[in-house]
């Protein structure tokens, strides 16, 4: 190992290797310092599938053209117009460069999976998932030179006269300390600390899963903001979606994510619809529905579909419930029998002309005179047998994170912080105040941690 390092970089995703790997390309010295064992390294990047791309004409595996105002207005549609234009702007627009520089750096591509996800012309779909993105970059970061120590856990950054002099880290049960030229942090949120999420969301938070590693705790970016460094984002926004209710508490990755919402009734415990199911294509509105959920008696939600429907989304992980009545699958599911008839009946009752039904776009096919409406793919719930979902909310990586400049730099009170950058989740607060767009996170971290490597570079050569 060396010990004259130019750069530091925590964290071992896929902005922190993005980060590691422009760097080591500009000629600097770097260590990845990396919490997780090496069999679970990647933090969440492990778990994607896919970056959200602009372009104009077809690139890679896309199809057609995604342009700049498209995308942000798809964008500012999710966060409701919570988002930094200039730096959302920077980063869609980076977008296109970066996935030829993503295949060069040994990322392969594959046509977009079939199912709900409508995403063949805005979304390229990695060859063999997150995992097989985060091992090509481990690989090329190697030839690069990069070092990397797995289950270095940093305990703290120290900042003194507008810079980090050192880094304090433990490693094979000892304590070390480091004093490369420049930092960058890109360890991802604070979704894996109950506490924290408690004391953001109160005691609703310990029945959420954590579907990411179970190593982003936020040290770092606590340590970062007791110092003074400059936040960005509030502590109860996050990306949360609605996940399979049988999930594991942590780690659970994409696969527990359900895709059938479209095309069911929602209910809580009580039986009762709460929002509704049709409102956008799911890639568009699949990321609200962990914070309705959330809000609901116990945090839990049903999700009730029939046999037409079974084969309209993607598989899901775990099998759902099966009934040949209504009242069989309430009670399997712990539901009141007679509540959840009624709501389906309603339901059914409102439901119009279906001839329109159209699975993968906006069809328009809505209830009438119902609250909540179902406004687009409102069928039935009429053809047994009948299946059912439990739903929890599956926080994928919170928003509280360091605020930085275009190029990735961090600041305090006193002005910019001469050798921190940062990059990924736990800057993406700085471009996402709420809400989320899917693949968007793979974008933020891939252009941002491209930004902070060659920045960081620069300031250490």
């Amino acid at each position: 190992m060396h010990r004259d390092y130019d750069i530091t970089v925590i964290g071992g995703g896929n902005a922190a290797l993005c980060a590691a790997m422009t760097a080591a390309e500009a000629g600097a010295k770097v260590l990845i310092l990396e919490a997780a064992p090496k069999p679970y390294r990647g933090g969440n990047s492990r778990h994607t599938r896919n970056f959200r791309c602009m372009h104009t004409g077809p690139l890679g595996p896309l199809v057609d053209d995604y342009s700049e105002e498209e995308y942000l207005a798809d964008l500012l549609k999710v966060t409701g117009g919570k988002t930094n234009q200039h730096l959302a702007r920077l980063a869609i627009r980076t977008s296109e460069e970066c996935l030829p520089w993503m295949r060069d750096h040994g990322v392969r591509f594959q046509p977009s999976l079939s199912g709900t996800l409508s995403l063949g012309r805005t979304n390229a779909f990695f060859m063999g998932g997150g995992k097989g993105l985060v091992n090509a970059y481990y690989r090329s970061a190697e030839r690069l030179g990069v070092d990397v120590l797995y289950e270095a856990h940093v305990a703290h950054l120290e900042l003194d006269g507008g810079r980090v002099t050192h880094i304090d880290y433990t490693y094979e049960g000892c304590a070390c300390r480091i004093a490369p030229k420049a930092v960058i942090v890109a360890s991802g949120g604070f979704q894996a600390d109950m506490n924290w999420l408690a004391r953001a969301w109160g005691p609703a938070a310990q029945n959420f899963l954590i579907r990411g590693s179970p190593y982003n705790r936020g040290v770092v970016l606590a340590d970062l903001l007791e110092q003074g460094v400059r936040s960005v984002g509030e502590a109860d926004q996050c990306h949360a979606v609605a996940i399979d209710g049988r999930s594991p508490k942590f780690d659970g990755g994409i696969v527990t994510r359900l895709d059938c919402v479209p095309f069911s009734v929602v209910v809580n415990k009580n039986a009762e619809r709460f929002y509704d199911e049709g409102e956008d294509v799911w890639p568009k509105r699949y990321a609200i529905w962990g914070r309705l959920v959330a809000a609901q008696p116990d945090q839990i939600g049903y999700v009730i579909i029939d046999a037409k429907s079974l084969e309209l989304f993607m598989p899901s992980v775990f099998p759902p419930l099966k009934a040949d009545t209504l009242d069989d699958l309430a009670n399997q599911m712990g539901l009141p029998a007679d509540k959840l008839r009624k709501t389906i009946d309603g339901f059914n009752a409102a439901c119009g002309d279906t001839s329109a039904f159209h699975p993968t776009e906006l069809d328009g096919v809505a209830t009438n005179g119902l609250e909540p409406p179902k406004t687009n793919w409102a069928r039935p719930i009429t053809d047994p047998p009948f299946y059912g979902y439990s739903l929890r909310t599956g926080v994928t990586f919170t928003y509280l994170g360091l605020k930085v400049d275009e190029n990735a730099q961090c600041s305090s009170d006193q002005g910019p912080i001469q050798n921190l950058w940062a990059a990924g989740e736990t800057m993406a607060g700085s471009i996402l105040g709420q809400g989320y767009l899917a693949g968007f996170g793979m974008t933020i971290g891939t252009v941002f941690g491209r930004i902070a490597g060659r920045e960081a570079a620069a300031y250490a050569n």
